[in-house]
């Protein structure tokens, strides 16, 4: 039987590696996509070096797409299982302060990439139906708009959107959707700040908040289970569990706890 295979975008670093890793152990052989080439090399030493293949493109690029795909798929045997559509950045802060570019490049990579692989990677998982997958990593920030994250929420409600659409588009060739929904993982992104506004880290942000850091693995668990359990959208860590239980059964005490944050943000912008 030919080897299972995974192409995962952002594959450099944070839940990308660990998806990597995850599959990796599990037997799959890995493509990686990233625009850093150190941070495949040491995702590619970490899983083996004979276990993987990195191409770097910017998931913004459509053509780029394609030769990534073609590529990986004859390097995997002819075979691409899934896709993980990770690729993405984060930006925060009110919507006031954020630049033009900042908004356009979230815009670009979160929604533009997301869309992009799907129709780049339809005719691969199309041939190794039943049971391949397209899995959007998407955000607890999909499942309820949080103050001081208008952007990246409506990027990560897109990505639930397209899982949604696609799951029904797509169930007629056998083709599973999915979505991961990770609240604060414990990633470098994490300490990268929101915006050009500021130079308060994102970490710092979460910890003064009281929430918790959920370890990068439970996200490549997430992953794996996704792939193969019949469940389309996947919350990670407590917090996206709470919002998401908060989001359906107590919308109004959602609600204004958001409007408390969002009013202690305005004092302290």
């Amino acid at each position: 039987m030919t080897r299972k295979s995974i192409f995962i975008t952002g594959g450099g670093s944070g839940i990308g590696r660990a998806i990597a890793q995850k599959f990796a152990k599990e037997g799959w052989f890995v493509g990686l996509g990233d625009i850093s080439d150190s941070g495949m090399a040491e995702t590619a030493r970490l899983i083996g070096e004979a276990n993987c293949w990195s191409v770097n493109f910017d998931v913004r690029d459509r053509a780029a797409w394609d030769s990534a795909l073609e590529g990986f798929s004859s390097a995997a045997g002819g075979r691409i299982d899934v896709l993980a559509n990770n690729a993405g950045i984060p930006i925060g802060g009110s919507l006031i302060l954020n630049s033009e570019d900042e908004i356009t490049r979230c815009l670009d990579i979160n929604l533009k990439g997301v869309l992009f692989g799907a129709q780049a990677a339809y005719p691969h998982l199309k041939k190794t139906a039943p049971g391949s997958c397209l899995l959007n990593t998407a955000s607890a920030a999909g499942i309820y708009g949080s103050a001081g994250g208008s952007v990246y929420c409506a990027t990560k409600f897109g990505v639930r959107g397209i899982t949604e659409s696609l799951d029904g588009e797509w169930a007629g060739v056998g083709i599973n959707v999915r979505s991961l929904m990770p609240s604060f993982i414990d990633t470098p992104l994490l300490d990268m700040v929101p915006n050009a506004g500021t130079n308060e880290h994102i970490r710092a942000r979460v910890h003064a908040s009281g929430l918790e850091i959920t370890p990068v693995e439970e996200v490549a668990e997430a992953a794996w289970r996704a792939v193969h359990e019949d469940q389309m959208h996947w919350p990670v860590g407590k917090t996206a569990k709470r919002i998401a239980f908060g989001a359906r059964w107590m919308p109004g005490r959602v609600r204004k706890q958001s409007r408390e944050r969002g009013a202690m943000q305005l004092l302290g912008d």
